[in-house]
């Protein structure tokens, strides 16, 4: 089920735009969307009925909505809306609204996108007065943030409207967009406006959200020590809050970088540059000739131009500040030739980020014509390099940990599939959480004398708990298979190893806690048995079709299709592995005939939920298989999977196997 938008009428219009006299309340629509995924979608939904509305009854203005306009009403709506979504997370207000042509200038008519959220941290300061606070910004004008996850929308936005603006009240935030029935904006007019309301936005010296973003299109007005001072006692808090904002949570430090940038110039900076260390180096690596040096990860330059000459100059001489600096500031050269002669004269500072009393890099900035950066400048840029430093750190742990699951992961699971003659076979495996271990896992392999096995696992939990027991279970899956041993006395040994291993893992915490002193372990407070479901079975080709023993420890039942579409389940249930030690398994053997094919899966497929109800309910996998009839092995993989990923709204939030293993037909046996 999608989200449903509640549709109801407002003559409220949009922030700094004009009210038109002549408006009619059924060129106005509003509507309301669940925060989530699907709101962008359902907006685009609501926004199209709505101008399709407005053309049916013929409004004025509403007979120039072309194709065009419509679609780029769509992609206005749904930058917005997803804008709103992902940096809020609240409920969206959608308000679209047909302005036609004013008397007496005949202004051409306009289509006004309004969205609004209602994010508790976006107060913004204006000296206590109460009114609300409008940022408009002309067509051509857009916060620029450099990279993916900020400003490519606003980007779009900017293009396709004539004019767009936030307004800030009360608990709620509103970005507004006016767009043009009767055509485009031209480029020259689009940097006119862009300068013009730079220089303004610069003289009010007005820090939002918007405005920490760097001028790439226009050159920042000069300024002076005064107007820092200004600046400060006005808007430092609220910067060094937006600021904390935009670097919180991101995981690459590159993109660190690259806010850190925007964020300094041009608003206290003409340019700035970032270098990052190696971690294990730093600085004295360098010199000792162990490392390659400190990397320049960014240079940003209030004009785009000066950008290539600034990092050639930069790269060659890098700062290099001593140790005991720590994070204060340090006058450095200026790179005076590479900035032309408007640059020949300036200050530039450097500051070491540290974090965790680890050198990460430096970050240096500079402008033209100062003889020294005023001291609250200079106070409010370490405040903000501590920041910067802390996000670097956060990223490389996170960069660390990723590197690590990812490594773990590939030991954990086969670095190939066997191919078993007589047979086609297919596989998908979708972990859930692509940065850590997953609690699935698969496996098939020759286990000599002409036998073949294969398993299919899920253990209780996830991450390196979950990654201990795939890396008991597996190895001793294929070790047991080898020595000869048949598909029901692994499934009890590997029981038994799971029970010791935990009896020992809990022995070994009670002694510890004992000679550190504690009172011991209570009942509810030792390591947790691991439980582990499991498939596990046996394939023994032969002329004329495949024999197959398997037996299913706690597992969903594997099922066997027929070339005309019956479906049967081809095992008992079993208990889970890990939990009774006296627990004597038993095996099933049977024939897979030419055409017959075994689908095994994890309850990632079974349990899939769409609301209360799941997939497999009244038996829907066995349904979804029977519609398989007639395809290969690769084919019926993935309309499982297709089918899998439809049934809910949301992605699937566990991990998901899938393991397909087919007797080739009579027309194509023995190849």
């Amino acid at each position: 089920m999608g989200a449903i938008p509640t549709q109801r009428e407002s003559t409220t219009r949009a922030p700094g735009t004009p009210a038109h006299q002549g408006a009619d309340r059924r060129a106005v629509a509003h509507a309301s969307l669940p925060g989530g995924p699907l709101a962008p979608g359902a907006a685009r939904r609501f926004a199209r009925a709505g101008l399709d509305e407005w053309a049916r009854l013929a409004l004025p203005g509403a007979e120039s909505l072309t194709d065009r306009l419509v679609d780029d009403v769509l992609v206005v709506v749904s930058e917005l809306v997803t804008n709103a979504v992902v940096h809020a997370g609240t409920d969206v207000e959608l308000l679209c609204r047909l302005e036609p042509p004013e008397p007496p200038d005949e202004e051409a008519a306009h289509v006004v996108v309004e969205v609004s959220d209602h994010h508790p941290a976006r107060a913004v300061r204006d000296e206590g007065a109460e009114r609300p606070y409008s940022t408009e910004r002309p067509h051509g004008t857009e916060p620029s943030y450099g990279t993916p996850e900020y400003g490519r929308g606003l980007r779009l936005v900017s293009a396709l409207c004539d004019a767009w603006g936030i307004t800030y009240r009360t608990g709620v935030k509103t970005v507004w967009a006016r767009l043009p029935v009767d055509g485009a904006v031209t480029v020259e007019e689009k940097i006119e406006a862009y300068s013009a309301d730079a220089d303004a936005a610069f003289g009010h010296g007005t820090i939002t959200a918007d405005m920490l973003a760097a001028d790439v299109l226009a050159p920042a007005p000069r300024r002076t020590m005064e107007s820092d001072r200004e600046w400060l006692n006005r808007g430092a808090l609220s910067f060094l809050a937006e600021a904390s904002d935009l670097l919180a949570g991101q995981l690459d430090e590159d993109l660190v970088a690259a806010l850190a940038g925007q964020l300094l110039v041009p608003r206290l900076a003409d340019w700035c540059a970032v270098w990052l260390e190696d971690e294990g180096m730093g600085w004295r690596g360098t010199e000792a000739g162990l490392g390659s040096g400190p990397r320049l990860a960014r240079v940003w330059h209030v004009s785009e131009n000066r950008i290539e000459d600034l990092r050639h100059a930069l790269e060659k001489d890098p700062p290099r500040l001593p140790e005991a600096v720590r994070s204060r500031a340090v006058p450095v050269a200026w790179p005076g030739e590479a900035l032309g002669d408007e640059g020949e004269t300036g200050t530039a500072l450097a500051y070491r980020l540290i974090a965790g009393g680890r050198p990460l890099g430096t970050l240096v900035i500079g402008r033209a014509g100062l003889l020294r950066f005023a001291d609250e400048v200079t106070g409010l840029v370490e405040d903000l390099s501590r920041r910067v430093a802390l996000a670097i750190g956060a990223a490389r742990q996170y960069a660390r940990q990723a590197t690590i699951s990812r490594v773990l992961q590939r030991g954990l699971l086969p670095g190939a599939v066997a191919e078993i003659p007589g047979m086609h076979s297919a596989l998908v495996y979708e972990p859930c959480d692509k940065g850590g271990p997953s609690g699935d896992f698969y496996d098939l392999f020759p286990a000599g004398d002409g036998r073949w096995c294969f398993a299919l696992g899920d253990v209780q939990g996830k991450g390196p708990e979950a990654a201990v027991v795939i890396g008991l279970a597996r190895p001793w899956l294929r070790l047991l298979a080898r020595e000869g041993y048949q598909v029901a006395d692994v499934l009890d040994r590997l029981n038994q190893l799971l029970l010791d291993d935990a009896t020992e893992a809990a022995d070994a915490a009670a002694r510890a806690l004992v000679t550190a002193g504690g009172p011991g372990l209570g009942a509810d407070e030792g390591p947790q048995t691991r439980f582990l479901s499991l498939l596990y079975g046996e394939l023994v080709p032969y002329e004329g079709g495949v024999q197959c023993t398997l037996a299913s420890a706690g597992h969903p039942l594997p099922l066997v299709l027929g070339p005309d579409g019956d479906v049967r389940t081809a095992a008992e249930p079993q208990t889970l592995l890990g939990v009774i030690e006296d627990t004597a398994y038993i095996s099933e053997t049977f024939a897979l005939h030419p055409g017959d094919t075994l689908l095994c899966v994890t309850d990632g497929v079974t349990e899939r939920r769409c609301g209360s109800v799941m997939f497999d309910d009244g038996d829907g996998l066995a349904v979804a298989l029977a519609d398989c009839a007639g395809l290969n092995a690769q084919h019926i993989a993935e309309r499982i999977t297709q089918l899998v990923h439809e049934f809910g709204e949301r992605p699937p939030e566990d991990d998901l196997a899938l393991l397909v293993l087919q007797a080739e037909p009579v027309s194509t046996a023995g190849r």
